[in-house]
């Protein structure tokens, strides 16, 4: 099932403040709160749905790339819950990522926050880039990178923290003007997990961890473009006890190609003839990102003439359809001629086949320009 426009899911314009944003999440999260919807599948469904469109466009980063190519941008997350977003978000990620918007500790007002739910911390995320050649990206591909990341140790255990009793959080009562006030903060002694290491296995760190190598299959869609970053869920750092993994994050590099130039979704190619080729026609082998074709120039091909071949270029990111790849025409002057060569061409500079007489459908290089964007 297609989903659904961020900004229809919070009922906000794209023009909206993150004032604006945020009021209208906290909201729809209000509305659709686990504790006020006891047993409501459909209102836990819409809760999670407010808190990944909120994820994203209460992130400037996140919210461009949203703006500009929409969910796919967000995909490609190996299986793993995919993209930048909030794809795959648990209950867990949302109390824990937007404690700010529930007020401290996941409740409005009367509300607990999830009936006593406990705060499970999450591991730290992880950050690669992998580098792309213009063929892989035109096609897509499924990369296979090795990550070093912490791990739970069989030989480490757990038992509750005494600071906080499990809870995760500690409730703190302050005296204002307004009253007494009771504010919720992660635990200092367990970072929130509501449990502390007691016994930890051998070459672990403080925190019971072990560093691992681990291979993880990264599957990224085709269209794709430099600096897009993607989320492989759960593939970060693990956290201590019964905490949840962190991310994977992948940030995409492209890699310059020798005979393809990429401008958004069109690829552009220059093609050198020389003169003799362009007077009398030729057949030409070209480069492509999906292999190499075959173009038949015509004879008299004036030099600066834009070929497009269509469906040739990238795919879109969001899914409509591909680009173009425009072939560059540059005929190639000789700088070095013999005796005979020179007594000819001198014989032609009058004749009138090798005076320039443009027609009106050869375009001028304004018009060039202007196509290539149309």
């Amino acid at each position: 099932m297609a989903k659904k426009d961020y900004y229809d899911v919070l009922g906000v314009s794209k023009g909206a403040t993150a004032q604006e944003i945020k009021k209208a999440y906290r909201k729809k999260a209000v509305k659709f709160h686990p504790d006020k919807n006891p047993g409501d599948t459909a209102a836990e469904e819409s809760f999670k749905e407010a808190a990944e469109a909120y994820e994203v466009l209460s992130d400037d980063n996140k919210k461009a790339k949203y703006d500009r190519f929409g969910h796919a941008a967000f995909e490609g997350g190996g299986g793993q819950g995919g993209g930048f977003g909030g794809g795959g978000m648990n209950m867990d990620d949302i109390f824990s990522q937007f404690g700010d918007i529930f007020g401290g500790g996941g409740g409005f007002g009367g509300f607990s926050g999830g009936g006593g739910r406990q705060r499970r911390a999450k591991g730290s995320n992880l950050r690669i880039r992998v580098s792309l050649t213009l063929e892989e990206i035109a096609n897509g591909v499924e990369k296979k990178v090795k990550v070093k990341r912490k791990v739970q140790d069989s030989g480490t255990t757990y038992k509750t923290c005494t600071t906080c009793n499990g809870a995760g959080q500690v409730m703190r009562v302050t005296n204002t003007i307004l009253g007494r006030m009771q504010t919720a903060a992660p635990c200092n002694t367990c970072g929130g997990s509501g449990q502390q290491i007691d016994k930890k296995g051998a070459g672990t760190d403080a925190h019971g961890l072990k560093t691992s190598e681990e291979t993880v299959s990264i599957k990224i869609p085709a269209g794709v473009v430099d600096g897009m970053q993607l989320k492989v869920s759960g593939k970060g750092n693990s956290a201590p006890g019964d905490g949840i993994s962190g991310d994977l994050l992948v940030a995409i590099q492209e890699e310059e190609h020798p005979n393809l130039k990429r401008e958004g979704d069109n690829l552009h190619y220059d093609l050198y003839i020389g003169f003799s080729d362009a007077v009398l026609g030729i057949s030409k082998e070209i480069e492509t990102v999906t292999g190499k074709v075959r173009i038949k120039l015509d004879a008299g091909i004036q030099s600066g003439k834009i070929l497009r071949l269509r469906g040739k270029g990238i795919p879109s990111i969001n899914g409509y359809g591909k680009g173009d790849l425009l072939v560059h025409i540059n005929v190639w002057t000789p700088q070095e001629l013999n005796k005979e060569q020179k007594e000819f061409f001198k014989n032609m500079q009058e004749h009138e086949n090798f005076v320039p007489n443009p027609k009106e459908n050869d375009k001028s290089f304004f018009d060039k320009v202007k196509d290539m964007f149309s």
